[in-house]
């Protein structure tokens, strides 16, 4: 009774503190240059973010056992991520910009992905349908398929939020993987490895990122609000994607194969090697801190298995080097 109460407890939590979430970014989406680009109505576009963000912050609070409790049938799990294409066919309806053949790439393939996953063995080690599966996230992402779906700057993320909630129905609800880790339930072992590997990293990233003329120091002093919109922005919209299919996916799925220490080091490469077409055809700098980077996130990963953790030293590197660096 007592779990049940608590796990209640959290459900109710869970939608309050996404309710004021909302409140923030739409209070935010009106003081930012992006309002003055978007011509349409903006509560119908705002809905499709917040069912794109809905996913990522749900799951995190338990959702997917839910889900796959009421879609028993196999052909509910492969057909439900069509659902998935609402999020942009309220933004292009509201903002004149509809695309049909956007609208049906994200309600067809999530099906397709589902297909092959639905129909893999569940074992516990990465497949060729796993590879298969999370080249078609990657590929759709580092070759920006989607950025002529959300135009604008300033919604670049909403590409990467939509493969996220493809990724976490994929392997939460049609495959279940072990290990994976994805709660928001507050954790102090999260945070504390969290920064702990974020310290870790700093004499790295101080020293080969200045060695390399990567980063430069740009002393700027910010507001209280303007921190606490630069966490949340990069732990739900950069961090938490990112982590799920490094580490809650690939590392977890490459461990039974490789072990703890080569799966580590492959995925760090591969975080590494995304990075790639950062602001040049290919900013190896980049892709050096990147790896780097990776393998601290990997190592608070994997300690306990939490993505909190990860994200946590995620979400510390991104925000000090926005608002302090350049």
């Amino acid at each position: 009774m007592n779990v049940e109460m608590t796990y209640s407890s959290r459900r109710v939590l869970a939608l309050a503190v996404f309710a004021l979430l909302l409140g923030g970014f739409w209070i935010e989406l009106h003081v930012l240059p992006l309002s003055r680009t978007l011509t349409g109505p903006m509560v119908p576009a705002f809905a499709g973010f917040a069912l794109l963000l809905a996913p990522v912050w749900f799951f995190a609070f338990g959702a997917a056992e839910t889900l796959r409790n009421v879609l028993r049938e196999r052909w509910m799990r492969i057909a439900a991520p069509a659902l998935l294409t609402i999020p942009y066919v309220l933004y292009g309806v509201a903002q004149h910009e509809f695309k049909w053949q956007f609208a049906i790439a994200m309600a067809v393939a999530p099906v397709v992905l589902s297909a092959v996953l639905e129909f893999a063995p569940k074992a516990q080690k990465l497949l060729w349908q796993d590879v298969v599966v999370l080249l078609a996230l990657a590929v759709t992402l580092e070759l920006r398929l989607l950025s002529g779906a959300w135009p604008h700057s300033g919604l670049g993320s909403l590409p990467k939020l939509y493969l996220c909630d493809v990724a976490l129905y994929l392997y939460l609800v049609v495959r279940p993987v072990e290990g994976i880790g994805y709660s928001f339930v507050p954790r102090a072992s999260a945070f504390a490895i969290g920064t702990r590997e974020w310290l870790f990293f700093a004499p790295f990233a101080f020293g080969v990122g200045f060695a390399l003329h990567f980063i430069a120091f740009y002393p700027r002093v910010h507001s209280v609000t303007q921190i606490a919109a630069g966490i949340l922005v990069t732990f739900l919209l950069t961090a938490v994607p990112e982590e799920v299919f490094f580490r809650g996916i690939l590392q977890n799925l490459l461990e039974p194969h490789m072990g703890r220490v080569r799966s580590l080091a492959l995925a760090s490469v591969l975080f590494g090697l995304s990075h790639f077409h950062k602001g040049a055809p290919f900013n190896w700098r980049y892709v050096v801190l990147a790896t780097i980077a990776g393998i601290f996130y990997g190592r608070a990963w994997r300690e306990k298995r939490q993505l909190l953790a990860s994200s946590t030293t995620h979400t510390m590197v991104d925000v000090v080097w926005y608002l302090w660096f350049k």
